[in-house]
């Protein structure tokens, strides 16, 4: 026998063979349809008895091992079922005569055959035969199971008379000598009739009723026969049938202790069938053997416990049967099928390490040269026997082998399927898997050198099959997760290997579904590159969106009061289900940023990498990144615009590697870090965008409140200049703009401001508005810049030092006496002349503007955003007053303000006062300019408190005070400078300048004298002229403006001369007399009131004449101060009168 069967098992030796096989040109499909319902009966209740029938179906049997039925009866085909295709009548006698063929076969063993016709009707069909059955067609064919059920009890009628026919055998020295095929020419020429021969023909004689009794379902009696057997071949070492009686010993054990069976499938189903079991075999087995040969029932005293070995004899048992067998080179098939058969018994009995030594045996057993095909089939065998064991490695190992022979150069038509398929099937021995998830957590299970091999054999085979997909996904999967046991030049043959297969066929996210239903999961590139984190980013400052603070109610987060909370706690750990604190914009570019690094020692180009989302119709912009080889933690930012509202959760990204798409989900990289991966995402806002007039400053502003100013622009201004800044404002979003509000914030100014340093009138820009997408609209602001404008050096000599009468200059013209500084009084000290005198030094003044804009849906939800203008102004020092003082001037109600100028531009300028002419300063001249101004009331500002309890305040109040007489001085002043040269010009403020003294010299008294002579209110230089002879009226009037009375006072006019050389003559008692007195007495007045007293003047001569008032002095004047009691000059001039003309 030379081919062996790897799927025997023990329970193997209780069936009875039969083949069905195909007569003629019968479709493969039809036949194996009915085969599957032939062999679906495989066991018979035998009719009027308790014993049950067992039978094994095959298709293909080799007719040498049928020789070897008589060694071992489960061996001998017993049985010939024929399927034929027959329409004819005509081709009815060769068919028939191919039936007869076939059972010539296998003649010498055949209990009975059937003929199955199938497509032939008509008379011949319908003649009554017993060994053939006709049937319309492969459909039409209900009675298959029952005829075969008649089939298999025929069948037992001969096995049965066969066992009664040896068994009843009396003929004793006339026993036949059973022989192998191999023997027949050993025993040529033996004496037939010594002793050891006659006992090698029983001994062989009863194994073989044991071997019938096995099959006849007499488990009992066999074991019987068996241990006689063994008995008597042992005695005359008979070792190759002793062997078989053994095994058959084995075997009857076998079926006893296991009922269930132990070659899988086969005694699944038998246990399954409702056969009989132990108990029931045992207690009821009609034609069983006496010593005489008479059919009994067998005593339970020839009981199970004497003659069934238990589960360690067996074993045992097996052992020697094998090692009987090894003696001979000619059963080396006997020998395999006996160890397979031990080895599952072993499997049962979970006993893996004999086992193994079994099959080691197997393997090194010697047979005839085999077919590729045969040792295919034994290298599966072993795996699948390794693999029972418990050796899922050795079974891998074999199965491998088993592949690597599919694909031997020796064959003609390599079948690399069924290699692929067989090296599918070693993965889970070497722990692999071709789900990339099962290799992302804990450490690498296998040997990754074997495992990688495995993997570019099967790429190998997928190749060779022309499947270039499959090739890309086991290449996606070894370089996924392989990469850390890759060498430098493996990554690279790898990585090429990979892109000239992508080439044809890229790599996708699908499943892969093999022809046997297996389906290959998809392998990303989550490796290639590496993410290490993941982080939404916030939208820019100027596109934040802000919740109004009316609305702010409803979106109040309910927050835990406790510092810490154990239920906080551990929900921290569920970042990627984080919600964030942030919000993104519908329609608005959206960024996360990734921290990656490229583990491969060249440059890795990443293409079509983009963001994968949820909740949200979201729009990916892929990007396309070239990382350096083995670069380290390198950012990128992927991008995205969300298209709807809603919740928005970030599950992963895809990215295109060596021609492979991957999706690489958040959930499968349990090493990535991130801040939290859902965020919300707010209707449409507009988009503002502005540019200025004004250059872009490298001074970036730092505001306190952490706010980020999207533009910063700068100007350079001289101090008192202004300047306009026009700003465009354009919508470069898709929502309209509707609301927009306007704000300025000072930022890190020590500087002291005068006026408003910037202004607008927001109503103009307004009234563009709603702002369509795309247009643009304007805003003017004015820039302002007055700072202080005083000096504390003075640079000019003091007025008495000059020796110059102010009273001589036209009062209508500035003074232009120039000076030269004075040398003496500079510090010789460097670092205080740095500070006293330094007049370049530019000052900084930095201001935001915010915009604050709404419009869309988003301004219907209640949002809005701010965008910053950041301005930076520096302003140079324009001209300085480094010295002011005041002068009286003719008039009680004026007076000159005296200012020392100093130009400290390095420009020519010119400066100018309301009603006076220009004054030219060069660069670096000081000037001393005169204004005649009329004093101020400052009436309507408030009065210091009386008491000083709350000094705080009235430090403040006092302040107020000065800075709002300061203002209005300058608006009276309007002093303006100019520089011809630069076409600037700007103003120049004394608020800062002006101190107490100055202040009240330019100050109105509270008491207000006014004298009118002849009716004419006399001050400054009015010349009021009168006749001599007629008496002049003179009135004197007193005002009082404080808040208290002031008199009673009186006064003494006194009238004078003056020779405009010194010299003033008060003799005048002949030229002027008084109506009445010349005294006025002046009863007390009250706030706000006035009085008024008369009084006359007669002149005797023509002449100019002065009037000097003065007061007398009681203790009422004494109580006031001097500057109360100015009163102005009265300048008379007599003249002839007028004598009229006679006609």
């Amino acid at each position: 026998m030379s081919v062996p069967d790897y799927v025997q098992c023990a329970e193997d030796h209780q069936t009875l063979l039969v083949v069905v096989q195909p007569i003629g040109i019968v479709p493969e499909e039809s036949f194996f349809r009915i085969y599957k319902r032939i062999s679906a009966v495989s066991q018979v209740n035998v009719r009027d008895s308790q014993r049950v029938l067992y039978i094994r179906y095959r298709h293909h049997y080799p007719p040498e091992n049928n020789e070897w039925g008589d060694f071992q009866t489960h061996r001998k085909v017993v049985g010939l079922i024929t399927i034929t295709d027959c329409s004819s009548a005509k081709d009815w006698p060769q068919t028939f005569e191919k039936f007869h063929l076939q059972k010539e076969m296998y003649g010498s063993t055949l209990y009975d055959s059937r003929l199955f016709v199938f497509g032939l009707q008509g008379e011949i069909a319908e003649q009554p035969r017993t060994d053939v059955a006709f049937y319309p067609s492969y459909d039409e064919c209900e009675t298959v199971e029952k005829r075969i059920e008649d089939f298999i009890e025929s069948l037992f009628i001969v096995l049965e008379s066969k066992r009664l026919d040896r068994a009843t055998d009396k003929s004793g020295d006339k026993i036949p000598l059973l022989c192998v095929p191999f023997e027949k020419k050993d025993f040529v020429g033996l004496d037939t009739d010594s002793r050891h021969y006659k006992k090698r023909c029983q001994g062989r004689m009863r194994k073989h009723v044991g071997d019938l009794c096995l099959q006849a379902g007499m488990l009992q009696d066999s074991l019987v026969h068996y241990h006689m057997a063994v008995e008597l071949l042992r005695s005359v070492n008979d070792f190759l049938w002793l062997g078989a009686a053994l095994e058959g010993l084995c075997s009857a054990s076998v079926i006893y202790h296991y009922p269930g069976g132990t070659g899988g499938k086969v005694g699944s189903r038998r246990a399954q069938g409702g056969s009989l079991s132990a108990e029931a075999g045992n207690r009821h087995r009609p034609g069983a053997l006496t010593s005489n040969g008479i059919n009994a029932d067998t005593s339970a005293e020839i009981g199970r416990a004497k003659n069934c070995l238990s589960p360690e004899d067996i074993i045992d048992k097996y052992k020697e049967a094998i090692s009987y067998y090894g003696k001979y080179k000619n059963a080396g098939v006997i020998e395999l099928e006996a160890c397979v058969k031990a080895v599952r018994v072993l499997a049962i009995q979970k006993r893996s390490m004999e086992a193994s030594e079994f099959l080691q045996n197997a393997v090194y057993i010697n047979l005839r040269q085999l077919s590729e095909e045969e040792k295919i089939q034994r290298y599966s065998i072993l795996s699948e026997l390794y693999e029972r064991i418990g050796f899922h490695r050795k079974s891998a190992f074999f199965k491998r082998i088993a592949a690597m022979q599919c694909a031997a150069p020796s064959i003609p038509e390599p079948g690399w399927r069924a290699c692929y398929k067989l090296l599918l099937e070693t993965l889970p021995g070497y722990s692999l898997s071709l789900d990339p998830k099962d290799f992302s957590k804990g450490t690498h299970r296998g040997w990754a050198a074997v495992q990688m091999r495995l993997l570019h054999e099967l790429v190998y085979a997928s190749r060779r099959m022309g499947n270039p997909a499959l090739c890309v996904r086991h290449l996606s999967f070894l370089l996924q997760t392989m990469l850390d046991f890759l060498s430098d030049q493996e990554k690279k043959d790898v990585t090429q290997s990979l892109e000239s297969y992508t080439a044809k066929c890229p790599g996708t996210m699908e499943f892969i579904t093999l022809p046997d239903g297996l389906k290959l999961p998809p392998v990303p590139f989550t490796k290639l590159p590496i993410v290490r984190s993941v982080k939404l980013l916030n939208l820019p400052t100027s596109l934040r969106p802000h919740k109004m603070k009316s609305l702010l109610g409803q979106n109040v987060s309910a927050k835990s009061p406790f510092i810490y909370s154990p239920i906080i706690a551990h929900s921290r750990g569920e970042e990627r289900n984080k919600k964030i604190d942030f919000q993104w914009v519908q329609g608005d570019v959206c960024e996360v940023q990734l921290m990656v690094y490229n583990p491969m020692p060249f440059e890795l180009r990443v293409e079509n990498m983009g963001l994968l989302t949820t909740g949200v119709e979201f729009e990916s912009l892929p990007a396309a990144l070239s990382l350096p080889a083995e670069s380290g933690l390198y950012p990128v930012t992927l991008v995205g615009v969300p298209q709807t509202t809603g919740q928005i959760t970030v599950n992963g990204y895809h990215t295109s590697v060596f021609g492979v798409f991957s999706d690489c989900l958040l959930d499968n990289l349990p090493g990535v870090k991130t801040n939290g991966c859902t965020v919300e995402v707010i209707p449409a806002l507009p988009r503002l965008q502005i540019s200025t007039s004004l250059p872009r400053s490298a001074h970036t502003l730092q505001p306190s409140s952490g706010d980020e100013i999207s533009t910063n622009v700068s100007v350079q201004l001289y101090n008192g200049e202004t300047q306009q800044l026009i700003i465009k404002l354009e919508n470069i979003g898709t929502e309209p703009l509707e609301k927009l509000e306007v704000t300025a914030k000072m930022v890190n100014t020590k500087e002291k401001l005068y006026g408003d340093f910037l202004s607008w009138k927001l109503e103009d820009t307004l009234s563009q508005f709603p702002l369509k997408p795309g247009k643009i609209a304007t805003f003017t602001v004015n820039i302002k810049v007055k700072l202080d404008f005083s000096c504390q050096e003075n640079l000019l000599q003091d007025l008495s030092d000059d020796g110059i009468s102010v009273s001589g200059l036209p009062l209508s013209s500035p003074f232009r006496q120039v000076v030269k500084p004075r040398v003496e009084t500079k510090p010789i000290n460097p670092q205080e002349s740095s500070k006293v005198g330094d007049f370049s030094h530019v000052k900084t003044l930095e201001a935001i503007l915010n915009f604050k804009y709404s419009g869309g849906p988003g301004h219907v939800e209640g949002y809005y955003r701010n965008l910053s203008l950041g301005l930076h102004v520096e302003v140079e020092p324009s001209v300085f007053f480094t010295r002011v003082s005041t002068l009286p001037a003719t008039s009680t109600r004026q007076c000159h303000l005296l200012l020392d100028v100093f130009n400290s531009t390095e420009h020519e300028l010119t400066i100018s006062a309301r009603n006076n002419e220009d004054l030219i300063l060069h660069a670096g001249e000081c000037q001393r300019m005169a204004i005649q101004v009329d004093k101020f009331s400052f009436e309507s500002f408030p009065e210091s408190p009386a008491d000083g309890t709350q000094f705080a305040n009235a430090k403040q109040l006092e302040e107020e005070r000065q800075q709002a007489k300061g203002l209005e001085i300058n608006s009276k002043l309007d002093i303006c400078w100019k520089i011809p040269s630069l076409k600037r010009e700007g103003e120049a403020s004394v608020e800062g300048v002006l101190n107490q003294l100055v202040l009240e010299h330019l100050q109105l008294a509270p008491l207000q004298w006014d004298i009118l002579v002849d009716g004419k209110l006399c001050d400054c230089d009015i010349v009021v002229d009168c006749k001599v002879g007629d008496p002049v009226p003179l009135e004197v009037k007193l005002t009082n403006w404080s808040k208290h009375s002031v008199g009673p006072f009186a006064l003494t006019v006194t009238p004078y001369q003056d020779y405009q050389n010194g010299v003033h003559n008060y003799e005048l008692q002949d030229a002027i007399t008084f109506v009445g007195s010349n005294t006025f007495y002046i009863d007390s007045v009250k706030p706000t009131k006035d009085s008024v007293y008369f009084g006359a003047l007669l002149f005797l001569y023509t002449g100019d004449f002065y009037l000097n008032i003065k007061f007398h002095e009681d203790n009422c004047s004494r109580e006031l101060p001097l500057s109360w009691f100015c009163l102005p000059s009265v300048h008379i001039r007599a003249m002839e009168p007028t004598v009229p003309t006679k006609l």
